[in-house]
């Protein structure tokens, strides 16, 4: 009975793990004209799920270094040039706020559901 019951905790624990990996997508937030935008357009928030991606693209002629304190994730991309972008998963659910260490006028919310 106990090995069933490790069984089923093991299966449930795997399948989870395997659907978020599966279903996950990468979104692609660039830097431009010192703002966040995705597929052109500025954004100050994005709603996201658990499990997805976020790159961040530099399409600026200068260095960009994005940055998160929050609670549910906190991370330092580094600086980077032009042409070069960054990623970042968010692995629970709650309210990120990122934002650029040089540009202090960068700013956005990310809300993982």
């Amino acid at each position: 009975m106990k090995q069933k019951y490790l069984f089923n905790v093991v299966f449930i624990i795997l399948t989870m793990v395997f659907a978020t990996s599966v279903f996950s997508k990468e979104y692609e937030i660039d830097q431009n004209s010192k703002s966040f935008k995705m597929d052109g357009k500025k954004v100050e928030a994005v709603t996201i799920k658990v499990g997805d991606t976020i790159r961040f693209k530099n399409e600026d002629p200068f260095f960009h270094n994005i940055f998160s304190l929050s609670d549910l994730k906190t991370f330092d991309l580094g600086s980077f040039p032009k042409g070069q972008s960054k990623t970042v998963t968010f692995d629970k659910a709650g309210l990120a706020e990122v934002e650029c260490a040089i540009h202090p006028e960068m700013y956005m919310e990310v809300s993982v559901q």
